[in-house]
């Protein structure tokens, strides 16, 4: 066993040939006994049975209330005649929680939660770190923005007809223009807290303290692959949305706009499928130790029968996300455009603003905000949606116990 965030190999993970439906939660022993990979770490049959057998029951975990509980929930309050008894968890027997995460399959506000209560209980290497990324970050959009990016097309707004149709497509040419390099800069400064956070959840996770400077050690290593793993996927969708886009593009007129326009959202679907599907890469390759190919396709098992699972709660996390940067970077620009005020008669007359120093400045301080904010907690997501996956399919929540050190998880023979 491997008390570092890595748990354990993935090589003999039992993902290969299981059924992809999402299985019941069975007790903690079943779970055991249905992988291989856990039948010889599992601890002792004696251990499982109910106290009021003839076995000493063990101390309670962190977290567990004032009640005697032997393994598999089993156990009774003072006073109570011997015999089985479930606690008051709708039925289902305690789960160990030495970390942010109790060690069972998760719930969607669980996950939440364990994202949250991550950032707060890490805030000094949490904060440190995403202030950094987001500085830097905004920094370089802003230059980009200013120096790099073309002017924005004029747009007639008493064109009609063909003419209308044609600036409408230079309008959407110059837009993705526009957010390519500001999606390019956001993903950078998402794969470097990500590869860092990810180390921080899994510390948490085992209930272990960690420092950015322990983080960033075991991380950086990982580092060239996270990238090669992102650029592999930004070519994949560039490849899928240039099929799906460039033959309207090069029809051109109205009827090359509108096949552009069906073939974006048919790509656009695609995409999505893909990304949910490789959703779990990352995790895996920081976690696992994988190789980039060996990455996507342990994400593909992971999520392979929980797709609209992790599709419902990927977007209702991005959905808070942009709501929380929202509200935290509304002031910040709506200081920005009455300082501003030629960019708010720009909006109202129809036209392109061209951004000066001082809007750029002001939004981008209310933008590295938001980032610090929601940064680590959709990192925090993404990594406990992984764990929680392992969970599921291949019992995760044996190994984690044992390695948090967990009474009644200790592998025999110890």
């Amino acid at each position: 066993m491997n008390d570092s965030p890595g748990w354990a190999s993935p090589g003999s993970a039992p993902s290969d040939g299981e059924d992809s439906g999402t299985p019941p939660t069975p007790e903690p022993s079943d779970r055991a006994r249905a992988s291989s990979k856990w039948s010889q770490d599992q601890p002792p049959a004696a251990q499982w049975s109910p106290p009021g057998a003839g076995q000493t029951p063990l101390p309670p975990a962190p977290g567990w209330g004032g009640q005697q509980q032997g393994r598999g929930g089993w156990g009774q309050a003072p006073g109570q005649p011997p015999g089985p008894h479930w606690n008051q968890n709708y039925g289902r027997p305690p789960a160990a929680k030495p970390g942010v995460i109790p060690l069972r399959p998760l719930g969607v506000g669980e996950i939440l939660d364990g994202a949250v209560s991550t950032a707060r209980a890490h805030w000094r290497t949490v904060l440190g770190l995403t202030l950094t990324v987001a500085v830097i970050s905004q920094i370089a959009q802003i230059l980009t923005v200013r120096f790099i990016l073309p002017t924005p097309a004029a747009v007639d707004p008493n064109a009609t007809g063909t003419e209308a149709v044609n600036q409408a497509f230079d309008s959407l040419q110059s837009s993705l223009l526009d957010l390519t390099p500001a999606l390019i800069i956001g993903q950078l400064a998402t794969l470097f807290t990500t590869a860092v956070l990810t180390i921080v959840v899994s510390r948490s996770v085992l209930g272990r303290p960690v420092s950015l400077g322990d983080a960033w050690a075991e991380a950086r290593p990982r580092l060239l692959s996270l990238l090669g793993l992102l650029a592999l996927l930004f070519v994949m969708f560039g490849a899928i949305f240039a099929v799906g886009v460039l033959p309207g593009a090069i029809l051109g007129g109205g009827g090359g706009a509108a096949l552009a326009v069906l073939g974006g959202l048919a790509a656009s679907v695609v995409a999505l499928w893909l990304y949910v599907r490789f959703s779990l890469a990352s995790p895996a390759l920081m976690l696992e130790r994988q190789s980039i190919v060996q990455s996507l396709r342990r994400s593909t098992k992971l999520v392979s029968g929980s797709w609209w699972r992790i599709f419902g709660i990927s977007l209702l996390t991005s959905i808070l996300m942009a709501i929380v940067s929202m509200i935290i970077m509304f002031p910040f620009t709506g200081i920005a455009m009455a300082v501003n005020s030629d960019n708010f008669h720009d909006l109202l007359g129809g036209t392109t603003p061209e951004f000066g120093w001082t809007y750029l400045v002001i939004s981008g301080i209310g933008a590295v905000i938001a980032s610090a904010i929601t940064y680590p907690i959709a990192a925090g997501v993404s990594v406990l949606l992984y764990i929680d996956q392992r969970i599921r399919r291949e019992a995760l929540d044996l190994e984690l116990a044992r390695a948090a050190g967990v009474p009644g998880y200790e592998t025999p023979g110890s």
